[in-house]
């Protein structure tokens, strides 16, 4: 916990106290915090019992849920279920203080699903953070073996040094920000040193940057680092969309931007412009909002990679859960609170498709285990379909190399979940 001088968000040293508001408060210390003893074992690691989840009703409060009851109450029921579906996957993916990276889901003999638990992931445990804090303290405890979202942020301060990647260290000081935690000056020490360094920067990473300078504002002197990361941002946009990356991309693919590649600056764009009116940011975010509604799938399907150039669609699979379900509605939900278009109708087209994907011949929302699975995806070694179109795209915009459909038609359901997954939902949901 920072209680020293340490380095703002611009590198220069400021007191603790003149970052977080007075009485900032550190975690409670609970049985099982970060940095205490290990939490005691509870039923429902990865394979065994699920623990109980949060009582029924988690979504009850939450305004966004009754606007999509509104508009389609069959979605926003997918959408309610699904919050009891993070509250009983997330604590198998948690363990000693951290996320894993994914969970795998394999079919047992007896025809039962076993779920197993791999890696550790800084940057999915801070987007956990994002969306466990929507709950109360004691719900929080009950999914993290006596933790609380303050352990996390506190985990994550405690290995500041090892974050090298600027999107880590950026949802890291996000989610410190959100919990209003005091080892927040710490973090953005660390994102200042990671947003200086001149290597060729991602669509997400630049977004994120954004996302974590307009949540820290409150508490921080960040004024000059957000309006150089809310110029770069704008800057790296393509003629209609982003890119994946915005310089040093290989000649093929330069013109490529995934979903994420959109939705998030999208987002950090609505964000910083209800932060503090600014009109082109909304103006932008509502013109990637335009051209993301107007290609969404006719069963709602919101398509991976598309063209910076353009605003079409490169290739269409894998089409990804956490897209129907979390990151489209979180962000489309934050551009009409930010005062722009109210995309609710495109939000439930996508959550439809998830409960029936029209490709698949299994759920992504499983009956028999509470999970989501990740995608419906080609059964394409090496991803070829993407490669081939990305190149044929780049060439002529309206290629679509049609017979790679039909060698390739979608169907396979990837058998795999990550708690970012499930964070994102409950951010999308209970906000």
């Amino acid at each position: 916990m920072a209680h020293a001088d340490t380095a703002d968000g611009l590198g220069r040293r400021t007191p603790a106290a003149a970052v977080l508001p007075a009485g900032g408060r550190p975690p409670e210390p609970v049985p099982g915090g970060a940095g205490g003893r290990p939490p005691e074992p509870v039923p429902g690691g990865a394979g065994g019992r699920p623990p109980e989840p949060v009582p029924p009703g988690i979504g009850e409060t939450s305004d966004r849920l009754r606007r999509a009851r509104v508009a389609d109450s069959a979605a926003a029921a997918l959408a309610d279920r699904l919050l009891g579906v993070a509250a009983s996957a997330l604590p198998q993916m948690y363990s000693d203080g951290i996320f894993a990276f994914r969970i795998d889901g394999t079919r047992a003999p007896d025809g039962a699903w076993r779920l197993t638990a791999e890696g550790t992931s800084a940057r999915y445990t801070a987007i956990a953070a994002l969306g466990l804090n929507r709950l109360a303290a004691a719900e929080q405890r009950l999914l993290l073996a006596g933790d609380t979202c303050d352990d996390l942020i506190a985990g994550l301060a405690s290995r500041a040094g090892q974050l090298t990647s600027l999107g880590d260290a950026a949802v890291s000081c996000w989610a410190a920000a959100d919990c209003k935690h005091a080892a927040l000056p710490q973090l953005l020490g660390r994102l200042a040193e990671l947003a200086a360094s001149p290597e060729p920067r991602y669509a997400v990473d630049a977004a994120w940057l954004v996302c974590a300078l307009v949540a820290a504002r409150p508490y921080a002197d960040v004024e000059e680092a957000l309006a150089a990361a809310r110029d770069r941002l704008l800057g790296a946009r393509g003629r209609h969309l982003y890119p994946h990356v915005t310089s040093g991309s290989p000649w093929y693919r330069a013109h490529v931007g995934s979903f994420a590649d959109q939705i998030y600056p999208l987002q950090a764009l609505a964000r910083l412009h209800r932060s503090s009116a600014d009109p082109e940011a909304l103006r932008v975010a509502t013109e990637i909002a335009a051209a993301l509604c107007a290609a969404q799938g006719e069963s709602g399907q919101w398509w991976w990679h598309y063209d910076a150039r353009t605003g079409g669609v490169v290739e269409g699979y894998p089409v990804y859960a956490v897209h129907q379900h979390a990151m489209a509605p979180m962000a489309l939900l934050d551009l009409a609170e930010a005062n722009g278009p109210d995309n609710m109708d495109a939000i439930c087209r996508g959550l439809r498709w998830l409960a029936k994907p029209t490709e698949a011949e299994e759920p992504l929302v499983p009956d028999d285990v509470q999970i989501t699975w990740r995608k419906v995806a080609r059964n394409d070694r090496g991803k070829l379909v993407r490669g081939l179109r990305a190149a044929g795209t780049r060439v002529s915009p309206s290629a679509r190399l049609g017979t790679l459909d039909r060698r390739f038609p979608p169907g396979t359901v990837d058998h795999e979940c990550r708690p970012y997954e499930l964070g994102w939902l409950l951010a999308a949901w209970l906000t």
